[in-house]
């Protein structure tokens, strides 16, 4: 069921980021959650386990297409670099930490209560409620609308929405499948999913570096700080599902909790996380970026380590309290920079094409993670150690998966010295990534360009273009 929502979620963000900037993102976001409170009323009508499991992948489409018309809007309307958008994007980030803890909590009060259907019903109210005020209070898209014609269709991009779908869905569904396959990863149909999901994401790389009408500016790859720091953030959620995830079942499997009391337990996040993004929020255009991600990449590592080292019976206060508090701090630290730097990397009628590149790799970086864990998990559980510090104790498969996250976050506090990313947020930032108008965004690349054409960034040192 979960596996549906984010498989659809994942290989349609581009697709819904490149509509959302063509046609225009209010009416999107609205629609999209006004049918995602729809489909959610539905699900928690269903019969049997397919119709279920097909309600949560039409799930996930809305969810594809209400995050990037979302970020989009953001984006246009904090248009220029400053404190105001710092808080608006702190406060974007916030929803991530108050999502995942208030749907633990309120959907295992309503299951406690009532059933399962409760859960969907009561998220159907939430998303209703929410596409009411959206129509009310959110401002009017006043970004520049396309009629649909040939030349719309060329700017859509479909052989590079095609290729990413199919590439993305065919991924994701291989490392979703993968575990539970009758051979597991040798098993035939998940091998070939793997390399066509793989082939097609790099066919899909080339295909934007060829076409004039990419969805996505290859040369922004260029800029060495939002190459790492896409690096970075994409290691750190790799991590970061797999031990929340693993973490909230060892407590149900481990400690009996039931799914409220699990919740409660996880609650550290919820708090942590709201005041980690204030904090981001308010010192972002004080305080070196490269040094918030250089904290938050090493709370990953400190809080995957302090999960990992506990076994059955040890205390809640000294290991996974302190463990949750560390992993917004890692999470929330570095997607608020990260998120800010690549908003600001592209112009405003690529708002929420940017806003779904960092959700699509974050997407696939959850799906990459989840897949070798659940490989590492069953394989520790199948063959568990009957020496050392985890001798007999029937939570290796658990902590297997711990020590994974704090591996893949490791990483990421490697390439944090390589950043060169300074504050953001104040009066003095530099322009753009790529110095081109919103024409010459939207149309083709001159062929008079060479590929090796010099492109200033934001921190260049040779050309600085100040913003007011």
């Amino acid at each position: 069921m979960n596996a549906a929502t984010s498989l659809a979620s994942g290989s349609l963000l581009l697709f819904f980021g490149s509509v959302a900037d063509l046609f225009g993102r209010k009416t999107m976001f609205i629609g999209s959650m006004f049918l995602f409170a729809v489909f959610c009323l539905g699900a928690g009508f269903s019969k049997d386990g397919l119709t279920l499991d097909t309600l949560c992948g039409i799930l996930g489409i809305f969810s594809a297409s209400a995050v990037p018309s979302a970020q989009g809007m953001l984006g246009t309307i904090y248009d220029k670099p400053s404190q105001r958008k710092n808080k608006a994007f702190g406060c974007f980030s916030a929803g991530n930490p108050l999502g995942f803890v208030f749907g633990i909590i309120f959907s295992g009060l309503a299951t406690e209560l009532f059933n399962w259907r409760a859960a969907f019903w009561l998220l159907a109210i939430v998303y209703l409620i929410i596409s009411i005020l959206a129509a009310i209070f959110v401002p009017s898209d006043h970004a520049k609308k396309v009629t649909f014609n040939r030349e719309t269709l060329k700017r859509l991009d479909l052989p590079g929405t095609l290729t990413t779908i199919l590439g993305i869905g065919m991924f994701c569904a291989a490392l979703t499948l993968g575990g539970d396959a009758p051979n597991g990863w040798k098993t035939p149909y998940v091998l070939v999913l793997l390399i066509l999901g793989a082939l097609l994401i790099i066919a899909f790389i080339f295909w934007e570096i060829r076409y004039p009408y990419a969805m996505i500016d290859m040369r922004i790859w260029r800029d060495r700080d939002f190459s790492l720091l896409l690096a970075i953030v994409s290691l750190g959620f790799i991590g970061f599902p797999v031990s929340t995830f693993w973490l909230s079942l060892w407590f149900q499997r481990f400690e009996g909790y039931n799914a409220l009391m699990t919740g409660v337990h996880m609650l550290p996040m919820f708090v942590c996380g709201v005041l980690v993004n204030i904090i981001g929020a308010l010192i972002q255009h004080k305080v070196s970026n490269k040094l918030l991600m250089g904290i938050g990449a090493f709370a990953y590592v400190v809080s995957f380590v302090l999960i990992a080292v506990q076994r059955w019976g040890d205390s809640y206060w000294a290991f996974s309290f302190p463990g949750l508090c560390l992993i917004v701090v890692g999470a929330d630290f570095q997607f608020v920079v990260t998120n800010m730097y690549v908003m600001s990397s592209m112009p405003s009628e690529k708002q929420s094409i940017a806003g779904s590149l960092l959700q699509t790799l974050t997407r696939l970086s959850q799906a990459v993670g989840f897949g070798i864990a659940t490989a590492i998990f069953d394989a520790v559980q199948q063959s568990p150690s009957n020496s050392g510090y985890y001798a007999n104790d029937p939570i290796q498969p658990y902590v297997s998966t711990f020590w994974f996250a704090a591996g893949m976050a490791a990483l990421g506090v490697v390439l944090v010295p390589f950043l060169t990313i300074g504050t953001q947020g104040h009066h003095g930032d530099k322009g753009r990534l790529v110095e081109r108008s919103s024409e010459d965004v939207s149309s083709p690349i001159p062929q008079t360009e060479k590929p090796n054409e010099k492109v200033s960034t934001r921190h260049s040192k040779e050309v600085p273009v100040e913003v007011p």
